[in-house]
């Protein structure tokens, strides 16, 4: 055991960290962690009011987990964040661990994981995220027939830059995340009535001039024939 031990690599060491964390944690907070799984909100909702500042740490762990391996249905994720904390703060804690979620699992995948996982992707689909790699992430976020995690995987495989990811994951996220948020809030009920008009009028004029702004972007470029 020992030598096993002893011939482990740096990025070994932090692999086999990662899944002793995760497992740690899961085993830990099991008495959370199953009825999340099964989508019981109401038993999460009252093991978690008992203390806030554990609630947002928790949640926080929880879209960690979703953006690598998407083990928890997102849906279920922002209810809970909102039933605890409410509708505006349930919303933007939900978008903004998402954004800082993804920002580590590039991180991790590009620098930790990447030998190990590579040869197990299509290199034609990570050279078309290297191609369009903010028009990629942007349109998986908004239209998520690709889940959450896998474009974080492929983008840590590519060679995206992390300033257009974020950008990306945050409006995408932003405007995915109201409209996911509306459902459990309840479409113009008394607690959001007021965010609703305003919020979908501007998500659609937002994602309408996002989408212009992305074919324009996959548009080739025509060369020019010197005249000379």
């Amino acid at each position: 055991m020992k030598k096993i031990i002893q011939h482990l690599t740096k990025r070994q060491w932090i692999i086999w960290s990662s899944l002793l964390l995760i497992l740690g944690f899961v085993l830990l907070n099991k008495d959370i962690v199953m009825p999340l799984l099964s989508g019981d909100i109401d038993e999460v909702q009252l093991f978690l009011e008992r203390n806030i500042g554990y609630a947002l740490f928790f949640m926080a762990l929880v879209m960690l987990i979703q953006n690598s391996f998407t083990i928890f249905p997102l849906i279920i994720v922002i209810t809970i964040n909102i039933t605890l904390f409410g509708f505006i703060n349930g919303f933007l804690w939900s978008w903004f661990t998402s954004v800082i979620a993804s920002i580590i699992v590039l991180y991790g995948v590009r620098y930790v994981f990447q030998e190990i996982i590579i040869e197990k992707f299509n290199k034609g689909l990570i050279e078309k995220v290297d191609a369009n790699g903010f028009a990629y992430v942007l349109q998986g976020r908004l239209f998520p027939f690709i889940p959450t995690s896998l474009i974080n995987i492929l983008s840590g495989l590519s060679t995206i830059r992390v300033v257009p990811f974020t950008i990306a994951t945050a409006i995408g996220n932003f405007l995915y995340f109201f409209v996911l948020a509306l459902i459990p809030a309840g479409i113009l009920s008394s607690d959001v009535e007021e965010y609703v008009i305003f919020g979908v009028i501007f998500a659609t004029i937002l994602i309408y001039y996002l989408m212009k702004y992305v074919k324009h972007k996959k548009k080739p470029i025509k060369k020019v024939e010197s005249l000379d």
